[in-house]
């Protein structure tokens, strides 16, 4: 457990990248979008601005402790508690992280400012995964709930733009909430809008950790199936942990039952939200959505809403 770190967390087991060393540059849901599917709920602080939210410093000092006390990871991943691009030291760390470390090193955004000067930031990490989960206005709006100022046209305009001159990898994420952008109308939009943007991969995902907005509803595997084959030769459907890297988290055992022994001995006492949970045994958040969901999935543990909050108890 990483209970002195603010800034860097896991490494966690992560669908997408095996194994995750976590950087997270910006305060709890400060961000460009308030997404209805969000697991660390609703924004608190809707903003386009970027500034120095986190002390690069700091950051590349506990990063640097981390990789000497941790096993080595798959990517160095920039996520977290809000939009990593909205720190204006995001291209300075990352240039620093590729003095003290070998380990490529990714970015989780949601693609909403790749205007010139964070494109510029991007093109020095290995593997960028924008999120796009819309093409039409009226959509965005109703799944992203995204900053007033910001127009779903430009975002496309800018990530074409970063895709055709980044030199790494792009996989770029496509969130599925039944009834809300599932339309054939609208995917079929973008599947053609998706053809135009340089990608190595189109990668499906839906609803499958308790989500802002209750009503927030995933898809079904035959619906994601449907969708995957309008989507083209380079969608997929995002895995569960068991097939990230094929396989590592059983070879690695960097899912720890003493995390999760911990977090069924606090629930048994009381139901608790992810906030009550992250200050009461000292897991960054980001951590504590990965053993949840896997949780969730075995049946340990059910998530419920109650007074605008999301709640955890346990089942066994």
């Amino acid at each position: 457990m990483t209970t002195e770190n603010k800034y860097i967390f896991g490494p966690v087991p992560s669908r997408r990248l095996g194994l995750s060393l976590g950087v997270d540059i910006v305060p709890l849901k400060i961000c460009s979008f308030d997404c209805i599917y969000c697991q660390l709920g609703r924004t608190t602080r809707k903003t386009i601005k970027r500034v120095e939210y986190v002390q690069a410093e700091k950051v590349l000092k506990e990063l640097e402790a981390s990789l000497k006390d941790s096993p080595i990871p798959d990517y160095i991943t920039f996520s977290g508690s809000g939009e990593p691009t909205l720190n204006s030291k995001i291209g300075k760390i990352i240039s620093e992280i590729k003095k003290i470390s070998s380990v490529p090193v990714a970015v989780l955004t949601n693609a909403s400012r790749f205007i010139h000067n964070v494109r510029d930031d991007l093109y020095k990490a290995d593997l960028v995964l924008p999120s796009l989960d819309a093409v039409s206005q009226d959509i965005f709006e109703k799944i992203n709930r995204p900053h007033e100022r910001l127009r779903i046209e430009h975002i496309i305009a800018n990530l074409k733009i970063f895709c055709k001159y980044f030199q790494g990898k792009t996989w770029l994420e496509v969130m599925l909430v039944k009834g809300i952008n599932d339309s054939r109308e609208e995917l079929t939009k973008m599947a053609e809008l998706l053809k135009e943007i340089s990608l190595d991969k189109i990668q499906l995902n839906t609803v499958t950790r308790p989500p802002s907005e209750p009503d927030a509803l995933a898809l079904s595997q035959a619906e994601l199936e449907s969708i995957k084959n309008i989507l083209g030769d380079k969608a997929e459907i995002i895995g569960g942990f068991e097939s990230a890297q094929g396989g590592r988290l059983g070879r690695t055992g960097v899912y720890s039952r003493n995390i999760e022994d911990s977090i069924i001995t606090l629930l048994k006492r009381r139901p608790c939200t992810m906030s009550d949970m992250s200050s009461s045994l000292g897991i960054h958040r980001n951590e504590l959505t990965k053993y949840l969901g896997e949780m969730e999935r075995a049946g340990k543990v059910e998530s419920f809403l109650h007074a605008t909050q999301m709640y955890f108890q346990v089942l066994v």
